[in-house]
């Protein structure tokens, strides 16, 4: 009955679902044209003409002649002015909700985040909810609790008044009272736990005994939970071989904040079985972008109409089309993403990378950020190749990667320079060599730059270098102020800073 409902309430979430695949382009200009028409007053809009543009009858093309790409420090000072109170600067009113961006390339970048955004984003995971539920018929999850891991925000001692922290932690805060009363497992009090490791030992004390059904957050802090949770069944000496016998009614697991492909292996080592259902969804700091609508596919539907214009920068063969809008996109060529919004950032690069699988419907997968790339050597490789590489070498050699960072490393006498693929591994390879040939040959067959620079010996195979257990947590921990669920590994770089850093607290953990 609750499936039926689901699929056939007039304007209800599967019909907001189905309507995205349906007129994606109208809607995309229609989006443009309500932004655009919302903001004309403010000073951006004022500045930039966007009375003027509305007049056009290609809003696009002069929006895109009109508004140039910006990048953060374009908007830096309008920030502090809006986290000041003033009103009307890039969206119209004032801002009470700023999320500190969580990618790698980005630390320190404040994005202010309106009610509408907040409400579209509500709606969004909703919808998500609502249409796994419609899809597989399991309503059994709203018999038990739904645990989520946001990040954390606080009252902003700057500008009171203000809340400021992570997305993820500002969406909690405007939960449904429904979820947040009688479903969601720990209170919020656990929530906005300031510290990091006191929140995962609060949760694991409120919720070792809960019928939890349903998990939000990001995979790799799920992987710190989930040991918690075994390791104090196991202290009260009971059975624990898996999460399943602490939560033997998990259902479903909705994964954002960082690819999924990467961990999925182990969170269903971990988990104990199989039968789970994993639900991937994209968000930022500066809107929710696309979710998996359906279980058994890995790439996610565009959502079209959740306060967000979408432009697309091309990477691939030195494109020399500039940014394009949704209408211009094809499948199989790395985009750099921006963002116009209705929290008033305007063709705004967030420094991530998408790829299309499908244009009907627009369908994509996250390739990476701007950041993610290594061309020391003219070799241009992307994070979703190394990714993919990692997989390889993983499926050939029997492997789990917990985590990992590569960067080139320095020539020395009588060497040239490679890759160095710093790994911490749940489980080592069989073979450590074939592990290595496995994911050179890789880039090689998928990466013509990495061919071609091999083949003429500007660098050498890559070097694994396996760390022990604890090494990134360690790293990540002196690195950063603070260590939240969101805080994200730095997967690839062209400077030795990261790795370097890693090898040194591997140093001190043989010591």
């Amino acid at each position: 009955m609750v499936q039926f409902l689901l699929r056939n309430l007039p304007g209800g979430p599967i019909r907001r679902i189905e309507a995205l695949r349906r007129h994606p382009l109208d809607a995309q200009e229609e989006m443009l044209r309500s932004l655009l028409q919302r903001a004309r007053g403010t000073e951006w809009g004022r500045r930039l003409g966007f009375e003027a543009i509305l007049e056009s009858a290609d809003v696009i093309g002069a929006y895109q002649a009109s508004v140039p790409l910006h990048d953060y420090e374009a908007f830096r000072e309008d920030v502090t002015r809006i986290r000041r109170g003033e009103p009307d600067i890039t969206w119209p009113g004032t801002f009470s909700d700023f999320a500190v961006s969580s990618g790698t390339a980005s630390a320190g970048k404040i994005i202010p985040v309106s009610r509408e955004m907040l409400t579209a984003n509500r709606r969004f995971s909703m919808d998500l909810m609502f249409n796994y539920v419609a899809l597989t018929g399991k309503a059994r999850i709203g018999g038990g609790r739904f645990l989520s891991l946001p990040g954390r925000i606080e009252e902003d001692p700057a500008f009171p008044g203000t809340w400021i922290g992570e997305v993820s932690g500002l969406q909690a805060r405007y939960a449904p009272a429904v979820v947040s009363r009688f479903y969601q497992a720990v209170g919020d009090d656990v929530l906005n736990e300031p510290s990091w490791e006191r929140k995962l030992e609060r949760i694991v004390d409120a919720t070792i005994d809960m019928d939890v059904r349903t998990l939000a957050m990001v995979p790799t802090w799920a992987l710190v939970l989930f040991e918690r949770l075994i390791a104090r069944k196991r202290e009260r000496g009971e059975r624990a071989e898996s999460l399943l016998d602490v939560w033997p009614n998990l259902t479903v697991f909705f994964s954002g904040g960082v690819a999924l492909s990467s961990y999925r292996a182990i969170l269903e080592d971990q988990i104990g079985g199989r039968g789970i259902d994993f639900i991937e969804s994209y968000g930022a700091s500066e809107g929710f972008i696309a979710f998996q609508d359906e279980p058994s596919r890995r790439d996610m539907l565009l959502h079209v109409r959740n306060g967000v214009f979408f432009e697309f920068i091309p990477l691939d063969g030195g494109s020399d089309a500039g940014r394009v809008s949704l209408r211009d996109v094809t499948t199989d060529v790395r985009y750099e993403l921006a963002v116009t919004t209705c929290s008033g950032l305007w063709s705004y690069r967030i420094g991530d990378v998408v790829r299309f699988t499908g244009t009907d419907p627009y369908r994509l997968v996250v390739a990476g950020r701007t950041s993610e790339m290594i061309d020391k050597y003219g070799e241009a490789v992307f994070g979703d190749e190394v990714r993919a590489a990692l997989r390889a070498a993983s499926d050939e050699t029997g492997a789990q990667v917990l985590e990992f960072h590569v960067a080139p490393s320095e020539p020395a006498r009588n060497r040239i320079p490679r890759h160095q693929w710093i790994i911490e591994f749940e489980k080592e390879p069989a073979d450590m060599e074939v592990f290595v040939r496995v994911i050179d040959a890789y880039l090689k067959e998928h990466n013509r730059h990495y061919f071609i620079r091999r083949d003429a010996l500007a660098f050498d195979a890559p070097e694994v270098v396996s760390v022990s257990k604890g090494v990134f947590y360690e790293w990540l921990t002196e690195a950063r102020d603070t260590v939240s669920a969101q805080t994200k590994m730095p997967r690839m770089s062209e400077e030795r800073g990261v790795a370097d850093g890693l090898l040194l607290s591997l140093d001190r953990q043989r010591k």
